[in-house]
């Protein structure tokens, strides 16, 4: 009995459970410090997933820079070679059928011939040539769409005046306020009123590349007329407008007016 109560008195004293918390704790404090760190191989790890993310970002940049290098020369050379390989495939084989394989030889004769039919056309033989061709192929549904889209084409860049489609590049207030649209002035009208006589210009506004757009009657004032040629016109509209200059100047009409495109004299009504 007299032990018992003096093992009662003591847990009064110091209580058992809080002595071994405290314990515990002391003991886990000690294992805590004596471990060592868990973050030390973590932060190495993730320095070398860094750097691993550094290196292939860089050489990801670097290989696209080459493919857009490298993507334009190919597709020039190849779509060259192409087109000197189907030219020369003209003449070809002739020149196979007598024994003579030279690459190269159908294209130079397949450009002489191009010269030929350009000096022929000049003559009263050749334009009646061309008519009878021309007469021809549009008496064929399909092909006469394709003739006539090609043609009106090939007139837009024709360096003979006379028979140039695009006289002048413009720029208009198309299709709301203060936007604008690129066009090509293809002729010059007069329209008659009963206030007076105003003076339009046929403007072609290409909507898919050259051969589909829209023509507009505009007053010769309201256009204003860039320091563009024809030629860098329809570079513009066929690179979708990445060959456009940083800097236009509107030019006054009056100093670039050509003979074919004239200039009306405006009767009064």
């Amino acid at each position: 009995m007299g032990r018992s109560e003096k093992d009662r008195d003591l847990e009064r004293l110091i209580p058992v459970g809080t002595l071994a918390l405290d314990v515990t704790e002391i003991n886990g404090s000690k294992s805590s410090d004596q471990s060592p760190s868990p973050s030390s191989p973590f932060s190495h790890h993730s320095a070398k997933e860094a750097f691993g993310k550094d290196i292939h970002s860089w050489v990801t940049k670097k290989f696209m820079s080459g493919c857009v290098i490298l993507f334009p020369m190919a597709i020039t050379f190849y779509l060259t070679w192409k087109l000197i390989s189907f030219v020369d495939g003209f003449f070809s084989p002739i020149y196979s059928y007598l024994g003579i394989d030279v690459f190269g030889l159908g294209f130079v004769t397949s450009l002489i011939f191009i010269l030929l039919v350009g000096v022929s056309m000049s003559s009263w033989l050749g334009a009646s040539l061309l008519s009878l061709g021309e007469w021809f192929i549009k008496k064929m549904p399909l092909m006469s769409y394709i003739y006539t889209a090609s043609k009106q084409i090939s007139r837009a860049i024709s360096p003979d005046e006379d028979s140039h489609a695009f006289k002048e590049v413009a720029i208009i207030r198309h299709p709301r306020l203060g936007e604008y649209a690129f066009g090509f002035i293809t002729s010059t009208i007069i329209l008659r009123k009963s206030t007076g006589a105003e003076e339009l210009c046929c403007v072609y506004v290409p909507t898919n590349h050259l051969y589909l757009g829209d023509v507009f009657l505009i007053n010769s004032k309201d256009i204003m007329r860039p320091n563009l040629s024809v030629r860098e016109g329809i570079e513009i509209v066929i690179s979708g407008g990445m060959s456009v200059p940083k800097i236009l100047t509107i030019v006054d009409a009056q100093s670039i007016l050509s003979p074919r495109v004239g200039k009306f004299g405006v009767p009064q009504v």
